[in-house]
């Protein structure tokens, strides 16, 4: 999928699939974290199982999806894929909130996954090389703060309102879907791939063969986070001693350190590059997450946390140039689409795992496993010998400026 067309096309087609990004995450929070726990169990009537299996389904959809959607991209209008999506997300979030059958509620959760996912790689497909960590670092900062406001805004709302919570959801919905009206795609030009899907994908294992550890790696880093997901809560309260308003404070200042240094990040990363950027990132990471286990305050957690936002806003711009080094340009939009969901499963694995080692330790072995393996992802990449390779040719998704190294 090579996009070219004006530099004003792209960047008017990368800030209207920003904001849609940053409205489908809104609702994904908003619904999946805070209005279905608060209204599953009472006003639908199902069981906390039931629900778990729903946001479950709803990820490992997502991320199935993202290879399909690439291939669609590849082949299809980006507009046709982005209001297909948006056709099937609507479906999925109408069943979602107003579902009375675990079955169906598990099914309405899949589709709201499936309609959602094409928007992340439709984004991914209007970066622009030369300042690709920079356009980065803005998409995770719609993402993450899309996200995060979500359950925050829902949270609220739904105590005071159901029938308020509901209408919000829509219009909220309802303005992306009018941002994808106005999103203009046809100003960058789509060329379509004239290869076969076999040919596309052996070109891209061609390419991932000589990245060594990097699909390893991506696998290996989003399980190690995915282990803490079901844990924080217990972790913050039981071991750090923290109140559930104190655990939100610190959690918004982890999270607003990562959204506002992204962009920055990203671009002392375009001006300078360097695998130290990867390399550090992932062992502060590490080592901050390591030193949580010790913490007993509420202002040491918050220190923590706001370096493990740091850290975290600093490896997204290296890792994403890393992963670009290796897409064929003859299958940019499956390639994107098949490692997002080598990305996504991780999310899936992790928290299996997390609850695994608390069940069988105590609470503060996933931590210390976590941390160990984020530091053996830095230890590998500081070692690996790919990263100080250059491409032989350039393509239309590798970096154009310096090479990790």
């Amino acid at each position: 999928m090579d996009i070219s067309g004006t530099k004003e096309g792209q960047s008017q087609a990368f800030t209207g699939l920003a904001i849609i990004l940053f409205l489908t995450e809104w609702i994904r929070g908003a619904v999946l974290v805070s209005y279905l726990p608060a209204y599953a169990m009472t006003g639908l009537g199902l069981s906390t199982s039931a629900l778990g299996i729903a946001v479950s389904v709803h990820y490992l959809t997502d991320s199935l999806i993202k290879g399909l959607a690439g291939y669609l991209l590849d082949r299809f209008p980006g507009r046709i894929v982005l209001h297909g999506g948006f056709i099937i997300g609507f479906t999925g979030l109408a069943l979602l909130l107003t579902a009375h059958n675990p079955w169906l509620l598990i099914a309405a959760a899949a589709l709201m996954g499936a309609g959602f996912s094409p928007i992340w790689i439709l984004c991914m497909s209007q970066v622009k090389e030369d300042n690709r960590a920079q356009q980065m670092g803005t998409l995770y900062m719609f993402w993450m703060a899309g996200l995060g406001l979500g359950p925050v805004t829902m949270n609220l709302i739904v105590g005071r309102s159901i029938p308020l919570s509901l209408t919000v959801i829509a219009g909220v919905l309802a303005a992306g879907w009018i941002t994808a009206v106005l999103v203009k795609l046809d100003r960058c030009r789509i060329s379509r791939v004239k290869v076969s899907a076999g040919e596309q994908l052996g070109a891209l294992w061609s390419k991932v063969k000589k990245g060594g550890f990097l699909l390893p790696g991506m696998l290996l880093q989003t399980t190690a986070g995915g282990m803490l997901v079901p844990l924080l809560t217990s972790f913050a309260v039981q071991h750090v001693g923290l109140s559930h308003s104190e655990l939100s404070i610190v959690l918004l200042i982890g999270g607003g350190g990562a959204v506002l240094l992204l962009v920055p990040m990203g671009k002392w990363f375009d001006h300078t590059g360097g695998r130290w950027f990867l390399v550090s990132g992932f062992g502060v990471f590490a080592a901050a997450l390591f030193a949580l286990t010790s913490v007993s305050t509420f202002t040491g957690a918050a220190a923590l946390s706001l370096l493990l936002g740091s850290a975290y806003a600093a490896l997204l711009p290296a890792w994403n140039a890393l992963m670009a080094r290796y897409i064929p340009e003859e299958a940019v939009g499956v390639s994107w689409g098949l490692l997002s969901s080598v990305e996504g499963l991780g999310v899936v694995i992790g928290p299996v795992i997390g609850g695994w080692l608390a069940s069988y330790g105590d609470g503060l072995l996933p931590f210390r496993v976590s941390a160990f393996l984020f530091a053996v992802i830095g230890l590998v990449y500081l070692m690996s010998p790919s990263l100080d390779s250059r491409p032989a040719h350039p393509t239309v998704m590798q970096p154009s400026r310096k090479e990790l190294r």
